[in-house]
């Protein structure tokens, strides 16, 4: 499948959609989405799902950020319908995060009047700038330096604001950066029956495995058979990963 970017996102478009997803990835690794969540989007995409990736930098404004990474998707969209590439029919549009990029969905859910059919949330991360940089502590430590809204503001503006009914949230079993427990109990109090929670195998860093291509020599050698084993494990996550999407997403689609 071939990427393009469109108005400044990164776009697959599946022969025959199904649904459109609005995927927002970590901190770090969210300004080339395409690249850094390769394996995980286009397997979305293969399945029938339009994926609109939007990059976006971190700054301390993460309400900015929301509304400038929802104001980039709908323009995007909207290119797709005028130009005729995605017919002007109704798809259900999912958000899915990773990391901070559940925190910008949170935002958008909470702050925007947008139409989703649910939200699905990884490893979701709130931390203060003070744990989230390291820097910040060094810069000076008279300076109230802190994200805008702050952690405790973005649970608060979910308990009061959010409208996402139907939310997956997804954490892994040795990721000590996650922190979906509160966020949790926030929704399920909010939406009662509607929020799915699930624990995988895997760390903060599953949805970025990339397809590792693994040759054999003429000869299998003990380094081969170590080679094919990463893979095994990479991939054993990973696939973890993407049945559980995809069936929360279609539960009658075989995965």
């Amino acid at each position: 499948m071939d990427w393009k970017d469109i108005r400044g996102n990164w776009v697959i478009i599946p022969p025959k959609p199904i649904g459109i997803i609005h995927f927002l990835g970590g901190a770090f690794v969210a300004t080339a989405p395409h690249l850094t969540y390769r394996w995980l989007l286009e397997q979305l995409a293969a399945k029938g799902y339009v994926v609109i990736a939007t990059p976006f930098v971190n700054t301390l404004d993460h309400s900015t950020i929301a509304q400038s990474v929802l104001i980039n998707f709908e323009r995007t969209l909207e290119r797709l319908q005028d130009t005729g590439e995605l017919r002007k029919l109704y798809l259900p549009i999912y958000g899915v995060g990773h990391s901070m990029g559940c925190k910008l969905h949170l935002l958008i859910g909470s702050l925007f009047k947008v139409e989703r059919a649910g939200n699905i949330l990884i490893s979701f991360n709130n931390y203060t700038a003070k744990e989230a940089i390291p820097l910040v502590e060094q810069l000076n430590s008279t300076l109230a330096i802190e994200f805008t809204p702050t952690p405790l503001e973005t649970n608060q503006l979910v308990e009061e604001r959010y409208h996402i009914r139907r939310n997956l949230l997804i954490k892994f079993s040795n990721d000590n950066l996650d922190q979906s427990a509160v966020l949790t109990k926030i929704l399920q109090n909010r939406f009662p029956e509607m929020v799915t929670t699930q624990t995988l195998s895997g760390n903060h860093t599953t949805p970025l495995g990339q397809e590792i291509k693994w040759q054999p020599g003429n000869s299998f050698t003990p380094l081969d058979a170590l080679g094919q084993w990463f893979k095994q494990e990479v991939y054993r996550d990973l696939n973890q990963l993407r049945k559980i999407i995809l069936l929360w997403l279609n539960p009658l689609a075989l995965t």
